[in-house]
C-alpha cells in the first residue's frame, strides 16, 4: 500500500476559485490543533504570526454578515470597525452561524469560495506585506499568496481596526 503524501491536499472551494482565476499560491498543510489558532499554524510552518491572516465572520447590528481579514497576532476593535464601515455595531458570529454563511468549519474558514457573498474588510497593514498565509478552506491548511489578491478577487476594503494582543 502506498504511503499517503502529506503534502497533497484535496481541492476546496477556496483553491478551486484561486485556480480558476489563475492566482499563484502555495499550499501549506499542518497538523490542526483545536483552539491553536494562528499561533499554532505559524509555529508549525515556521511563519511570522503577523503574516498569518485570520478570516473572521462577523455581523452588524442587523445580523448582516461580513468578513474581516486580520493579522494573526492582532484582534479586531469592533468599535473602530463599525465606525469605519458605517454600522452601529459589529460582533463576531456564533460558530454555527459563521459556518452557515461561509460554508466552512470554524478553524477552516477561507475568504475565498464562501457560500454566501459578504462584504470583505482587510486590515490596511496586511496589504504592506509581501506575502500572507491565509486559510485554504480546511482545518490544517493554509495557502500563501500576495495580499493584493484579497482586494483584486474579493473586493476587500482596507480598514484600520487592529488591536495588538
Amino acid at each position: 500500500m502506498a504511503k499517503k503524501d502529506k503534502t497533497h491536499v484535496s481541492e476546496t472551494p477556496a483553491t478551486q476559485l484561486l485556480k480558476a482565476h489563475r492566482v499563484a499560491f502555495t499550499e501549506h498543510p499542518y497538523d490542526y490543533v483545536e483552539h491553536g489558532g494562528t499561533a499554532e499554524s505559524a509555529k508549525q510552518l515556521g511563519l511570522d504570526e503577523h503574516a498569518v491572516v485570520k478570516t473572521l465572520v462577523m455581523q452588524d447590528q442587523d445580523a448582516k454578515p461580513l468578513i474581516v481579514l486580520m493579522h494573526g497576532d492582532c484582534t479586531v476593535s469592533t468599535k473602530k470597525l463599525a465606525r469605519q464601515i458605517g454600522a452601529k455595531s459589529v460582533e463576531p458570529c456564533k460558530p454555527e452561524v459563521a459556518q452557515r454563511h461561509s460554508g466552512y468549519l470554524v478553524g477552516g474558514t477561507s475568504p475565498f469560495g464562501v457560500r454566501k457573498q459578504m462584504p470583505v474588510y482587510i486590515e490596511q497593514s496586511i496589504l504592506d506585506l509581501p506575502r500572507i498565509a491565509i486559510n485554504g478552506g480546511r482545518r490544517g491548511f493554509l495557502v500563501q499568496l500576495q495580499p493584493r489578491v484579497c482586494v483584486e478577487l474579493l473586493g476587500a476594503q482596507p480598514v484600520q481596526c487592529a488591536l495588538a494582543q
